[in-house]
């Protein structure tokens, strides 16, 4: 099974492109890759982005779809909108019958700004409606309604709503960034709400939480699991990755989570 990855490169190798490959890699998934922009980053920000000229991104997609049986794809950070438009054509191209999560990557884990403002309406009207799922954490998902953050499970499952009543197929609603003891994610598409939970692990490492997951499913879907199935692998996944995620010892800052805490010892 093969899965493509469509997104930014972390220099610090905690998220976007090196997490997702890592993260296939871990599931038992050959990855491979798009890089949509190049960031220099480390565990304490992101410090300078440089973006990947459109055409570059459409020759990239151009040459992995023509020669590997690509079974998923997973799209992450697209900074600008004339690369949206660049990924978009090569989906049309090439992949219209390969699913297709998107997470609208907004916002690094340190709060640092991703994307340009014209960013957020690319997605909703572009990606959107192409995406079979598409995987906001609680901060996304309000941006992409140009609504306040959710402060509660019923905000966050109304919010999950409003996007499918906007074109998405599916959303999970990531919960990591809301308190309690739990983290919640909520799965809405039409036929209604599926509700994954897991105990919150007392760690500051979370850095490429929202890549891992996202990838985590795609990596469930190119094995041919069914989308609440793969979201439901998924979680577990992360879970697992977030509580041994202090078996690592990286950076001065909010360090990654731990992708292979199964393989390595």
């Amino acid at each position: 099974m093969i899965a493509l990855t469509i997104a930014g490169s972390d220099s610090g190798g905690g998220a976007g492109i090196q997490a997702d490959l890592k993260t296939f890699s871990a599931l038992g998934v050959y990855g491979a890759s798009v890089i949509t922009a190049l960031t220099a980053q480390n565990t304490l920000g992101v410090q300078a982005i440089h973006d990947v000229p459109p055409d570059f991104v459409g020759a990239q997609c151009d040459s992995v779809f023509s020669d590997l049986a690509v079974a998923a794809v997973k799209i992450g950070m697209l900074a600008r909108a004339r690369v949206i438009d660049a990924v978009a054509d090569a989906l049309a191209r090439h992949a219209a019958a390969i699913p297709v999560v998107l997470d609208p990557v907004m916002v690094a884990t340190s709060g640092d700004r991703l994307v340009g403002d014209d960013a957020a309406a690319a997605l909703r009207s572009t990606l959107m409606p192409r995406a079979d799922l598409i995987t906001p954490n609680l901060p996304e998902a309000a941006a992409l309604l140009d609504e306040p953050v959710a402060k509660s499970e019923a905000e966050a499952e109304a919010q999950g709503r409003r996007l499918v009543g906007l074109g998405a197929r599916a959303v999970l609603i990531k919960g990591g960034h809301a308190g309690g003891s739990e983290s919640v994610d909520l799965l809405v598409t039409q036929a209604g709400i599926r509700r994954f939970s897991a105990p919150r692990a007392p760690t500051r490492n979370t850095h490429g939480t929202g890549c891992t997951l996202s990838a985590a499913v795609a990596a469930g879907l190119a094995r041919g699991l069914a989308l609440p199935e793969a979201v439901e692998a998924a979680k577990a996944y992360v879970s697992g990755a977030i509580a041994a995620a202090d078996r690592l010892a990286i950076g001065a800052g909010h360090g990654p989570v731990h992708h292979f805490f199964a393989q390595w010892r």
